[in-house]
């Protein structure tokens, strides 16, 4: 199947199939990009890149059109899918992000979030999968050597997170943390969105290898600071008592000299 057969299977479409990069269905009111950086563990990846506006010096008509289809994401709440995409940069010398030719495509569309940054135009998962803190399992051992940059093993043991029970939480309880009240999205606009870590308020491995979990007794979503304090003791600390020391620390802080 061509590229423009995908595109045209899901009711979209443009305003050349020689130059678009971009492709927009009006009726189910949702946008398609390629998906350029489509490399495994990335959390963002790339859709538009400035250095894209020009090839050499003729303004690109596809950056153009891609820019409208932009706005119709970030204005009239259009949906953003992609497709991942392969390509062979024209320019080598202009590093990373020079206009590239596509060599290739997978044809499966998934739906994404869109993420301005300075430098381009990003696509996040809906539902990023993102780690919960590492829960250490044997403190008393000692690591025999201390390499930077190395691959190496840790003093914990991985166990499998099940995204549907991460999403379930999320659903019920927002995407708020449930002890500092912070979210991301709201603190770092669209590049937060979606962003929380989710706590398991069992550790894992003290529930005996697999398990059933309850989305909503067992999982609280948390950020990743807070997280990281709950796991400070060898115990972890459950979401009201770090709640409880946190608004103490901060009532103290009031109560000095010279405080605000």
């Amino acid at each position: 199947m061509s590229r423009k057969q995908f595109i045209q299977s899901h009711g979209a479409s443009c305003l050349n199939w020689t130059w678009s990069w971009s492709f927009v269905n009006h009726d189910a009111r949702f946008v398609i990009f390629g998906l350029w950086q489509d490399k495994a563990g990335e959390k963002l990846g790339l859709i538009l890149h400035p250095d894209w506006e020009f090839l050499g010096t003729r303004k690109q008509n596809g950056y153009r059109q891609a820019i409208e289809h932009i706005r119709l994401i970030e204005r009239e709440g259009y949906a953003l899918r992609t497709y991942p995409m392969r390509g062979a940069p024209r320019y080598p010398d202009r590093g990373e992000h020079s206009p590239s030719t596509i060599t290739g495509y997978t044809p499966e569309l998934t739906d994404g979030r869109l993420v301005v940054l300075a430098d381009g135009w990003h696509v996040s998962s809906m539902v990023d999968a993102y780690e919960t803190i590492a829960e250490v399992v044997d403190l008393n051992e000692s690591p025999t050597s201390y390499l930077e940059g190395a691959v190496s093993s840790v003093l914990v043991n991985a166990y499998e997170r099940n995204q549907d029970a991460r999403r379930a939480c999320i659903s019920h309880f927002g995407l708020s943390c449930r002890v500092c009240d912070v979210n991301f999205g709201a603190v770092y606009g669209s590049l937060g969105e979606g962003y929380i870590h989710v706590h398991h308020i069992k550790p894992i491995h003290l529930c005996g290898g697999e398990y059933e979990v309850d989305p909503i007794k067992d999982l609280i979503p948390v950020c990743a600071n807070c997280h990281a304090m709950i796991h400070r003791r060898r115990i972890p600390l459950t979401v009201d008592e770090l709640r409880g020391i946190l608004k103490a620390h901060r009532q103290k802080g009031r109560t000095q000299p010279g405080a605000a």
